[in-house]
């Protein structure tokens, strides 16, 4: 759910954008095929780039990481 004048972060955006070749796999295969699964397990278990280079393209980018305050969320 995005914050009033912000976007959300789209899924493999990052992953896009920094030309993964795993993500070109995962391009090239069928949603929701062996294949697509197989190539997803690496992305999960496996990936290539690190939480550091994603938290400062995300930076670069201008994205901010945000989080209600405690007792705001419905889970709270």
């Amino acid at each position: 759910m995005a914050i009033s004048g912000y976007i959300d972060y789209q899924r493999r955006e990052f992953c896009k954008a920094v030309h993964c070749p795993i993500q070109r796999l995962l391009d090239g295969a069928a949603e929701g095929s062996a294949e697509a699964e197989e190539v997803r397990a690496v992305c999960k278990s496996d990936c290539i780039h690190t939480t550091y280079e994603f938290h400062h393209w995300l930076i670069q980018q201008g994205y901010l990481v945000v989080r209600p305050e405690k007792g705001s969320r419905p889970n709270a």
